[in-house]
């Protein structure tokens, strides 16, 4: 009697319950990024985790786009307004032909500072823009937006989103951790976390944070959700995608009385769908019957809880030959300070019958942050904040490249930035990555509410900052140099 009676209700709540964002479609004066902090530690190091999280976290996906067709990286952001007391919703772009950038658009005011609510974008076969304005948790609705005009960032309008609950249709105001992949043909292939509960024994307030997906071929008429993994209180997924074959790769919360499970996040799984969402299976090809739910599943990748080892999972992408490979951070423990350490960075590479797991570096926080390039050839590129930055044992520091030339076994490093007054942290990789485009991110101070400006570099590692102030409608980035730190 319950469903049925929850879905009367759902039912009689579609005109009721329109999307209403605060759209703004104002130019902006310029690139400013949202500072955000997580967790008090009543410690020298002050947060959990904390930053410039413009480009945060590692489980939304994409923030940058290369089009080949108008030769621009189109890019959101979590902006902030100059007093940095809400968060902004920005897009803007990157013109490879001019090496210039405009005024970012406000498309809209998210009315919170929290930055798991930062945007993600999409652009489909049309060349419009679709903004995914996500929430966390079930405390604060999601929005999507599309652009008016294909290519054209100048205004944007809302999209009343709904999806199917048990072959009804109702509106869909609420989605976390959103990554959005797009199949020419096919539409949107979205993957995503929403938050139950009365499922964890013993304690029914407490929310699982179970991962899916859900499928659209317009971007407004989603399918029913669908679920990826539900062990314990949850997971935490980031994913890639190279062709017709998209996997995710996640870690798992284990049930924990009085305190919550995702800070003892542990092991990492992964799943892959070649058929655009129709059947799961593990990289071996094995078949999976959804959701997952056991700790010891076939899609278990590596086992770290018995090791007493968290698990952070950066990125993941896939090499020359379409087999998948994985950035993950490991660490004693979820609280700042070196008590916790180290925090080694690994590569997971699938070799076509098992794993390979290799240690790349040390860095000092759990949320430092990078992304993995491969290119045709097999080189390997990993931009991330590994080198200690002037907030030591905060989340980011500073940038560094890493080069592999084989396949993660050895590794060469240099330096992006140094002498820096804030930690940089949260380098993405844009889809379609275009090498004077090839990671985006942000910086802030670790401890301290601080402004926050944005960045990108090209693949040889030259960094740019986006104009924080501009009286022109467009402008040049500035080449920043690495320095010594006074």
């Amino acid at each position: 009697m319950r469903p049925i009676i929850l879905l009367f209700l759902l039912t009689l709540s579609i005109p009721l319950l329109g999307q209403n964002p605060k759209l703004l479609n104002q130019p902006d004066t310029g690139y400013r990024g949202i500072w955000y902090s997580n967790e008090p530690s009543n410690d020298e190091y002050v947060y959990k985790y904390s930053g410039g999280l413009g480009t945060y976290p590692a489980n939304h996906y994409p923030f940058s786009i290369y089009v080949k067709e108008v030769d621009k990286t189109f890019f959101c952001y979590g902006g902030a307004d100059p007093t940095g007391n809400t968060l902004l919703h920005m897009v803007s772009y990157f013109d490879h032909k001019t090496g210039m950038v405009p005024r970012p658009t406000i498309v809209l005011d998210k009315e919170t500072d929290n930055a798991h609510d930062n945007p993600v974008m999409n652009i489909d076969a049309e060349g419009f823009i679709w903004i995914f304005s996500t929430a966390h948790g079930t405390n604060s609705p999601a929005y999507i937006s599309r652009s008016k005009k294909p290519y054209d960032i100048s205004e944007f309008e809302s999209i009343q989103a709904t999806k199917k609950v048990m072959g009804q249709t109702v509106p869909m105001d609420n989605f976390s951790y959103l990554q959005s992949w797009y199949q020419t043909g096919k539409g949107f292939l979205n993957l995503f976390t929403h938050y139950e509960r009365e499922v964890i024994p013993g304690q029914p307030s407490k929310p699982r944070r179970t991962i899916g997906f859900m499928r659209s071929q317009d971007g407004i008429h989603y399918s029913e959700w669908k679920d990826l993994a539900a062990i314990s209180e949850g997971h935490y997924q980031t994913s890639g995608m190279k062709g017709t074959t998209l996997g995710t790769a996640f870690n798992y919360h284990p049930i924990k009385e009085g305190v919550n499970g995702l800070n003892f996040r542990t092991n990492f799984y992964y799943l892959e769908t070649r058929d655009f969402g129709d059947s799961w299976q593990t990289a071996t090809g094995e078949k999976v019957q959804l959701p997952v739910t056991e700790v010891q599943a076939t899609a278990l990748v590596a086992e770290y809880e018995s090791k007493g080892l968290l698990v952070y999972i950066n990125d993941l992408t896939y090499d020359e030959k379409g087999r998948p490979v994985i950035v993950f951070v490991t660490s004693k423990g979820y609280e700042a300070g070196p008590e916790k350490g180290p925090r080694t960075w690994h590569t997971a590479r699938f070799t076509g019958s098992e794993w390979e797991i290799l240690p790349v570096t040390n860095s000092d926080n759990n949320y430092d942050m990078g992304s993995l390039y491969i290119d045709a050839k097999g080189e390997w590129r990993i931009i991330g904040p590994t080198a200690t930055g002037p907030q030591p044992y905060n989340t980011g520091g500073e940038m560094v490249l890493w080069i592999s030339k084989d396949q993660g076994k050895t590794w060469k490093s240099h330096i992006m930035t140094s002498g820096s007054e804030r930690n940089h942290s949260y380098a993405r990789r844009p889809v379609h990555v275009h090498p004077d485009f090839f990671a985006f991110w942000a910086d802030g101070h670790g401890r301290e509410k601080s402004f926050s400006q944005l960045y990108f570099s090209d693949k040889k590692g030259n960094v740019f900052l986006l104009p924080t102030e501009m009286n022109t409608d467009f402008a040049k980035p500035i080449q920043i140099k690495p320095k010594s730190r006074k």
